[in-house]
Formats: structure tokens, sequence, C-alpha cells
């Protein structure tokens, strides 16, 4: 399946979000993209704040529309920094992917493209909480 999926398309996407980034403070923008299970592409740019530990991440801005959109399940994700290079989430940011992708979730990585399991070894999710 990932043969199929156009990477280049995804960090185009995050690229362009990347560009909108609001970074005053650290002066590290982020941008990144997802492709749906419907074959919506989703993005988001991270959004800090005077008070650092309220700034956003960029997943959160890409889950906020994932959510507003229709909703859905994340298939594949990339993210890129400032000069376009691709970036592995922070671990806060692969259990806000778990819960909109799952174990499956495909990450494009500066190793190669990794499912979010590999990312996330053992990860809590959704269902610890209907057992």
């Amino acid at each position: 399946m990932t043969a199929a999926v156009d990477w280049e398309r995804l960090r185009e996407a995050a690229r362009d979000a990347m560009s909108r980034a609001y970074a005053p403070y650290s002066g590290y923008p982020v941008g990144v993209a997802a492709l749906v299970d419907d074959g919506r592409i989703v993005s988001g740019c991270n959004v800090e704040n005077a008070s650092y530990g309220l700034g956003l991440c960029a997943e959160c801005g890409l889950v906020s529309e994932l959510q507003n959109t229709g909703g859905g399940r994340l298939t594949h994700f990339t993210c890129v920094d400032g000069n376009g290079d691709t970036l592995v989430p922070c671990g806060r940011c692969r259990q806000l992917l778990y819960e909109f992708g799952g174990p499956d979730l495909l990450l494009e990585t500066p190793a190669g493209i990794l499912p979010l399991s590999e990312m996330l070894p053992q990860a809590f999710g959704p269902g610890h909480l209907t057992k």
C-alpha cells in the first residue's frame, strides 16, 4: 500500500502548512500532513504561545482539521521542519496520532516508512479504557 501513496504530495502539504507556523519564540516552524482513509489530506502547523507550555504542536492542528472536516482514520503521515526536512513526531504527538490512526498508521521518518507500532511500542489507547 505504501507504493501507491504519493509521499511527495504529503511532504508538499506539510511544507505548505509549515510556512504558516507561528514560532516566534523557538524559531522552529513545523508542518505536518496526513492521508485520511477517505482520500483527503489534512495538515497542521505548530502554534507557539508566550506561555511556552500552552503552545500547540502541528499534530494538534492536524487532528483538529481531521475532526472538523468529517473525521476518519489517518493512514499515512509526514512531518517536516523549517527546512522541509523529515522529522519524527514527539512522544506526546505519537500518542495523539495513535488515537486517530492506530498502530498501522504509516509514518515517514528519516529511517524510512515505519508503522506507528514501531514508533510507539505497546501503546496505550482507547481499547484499554473499555476493558
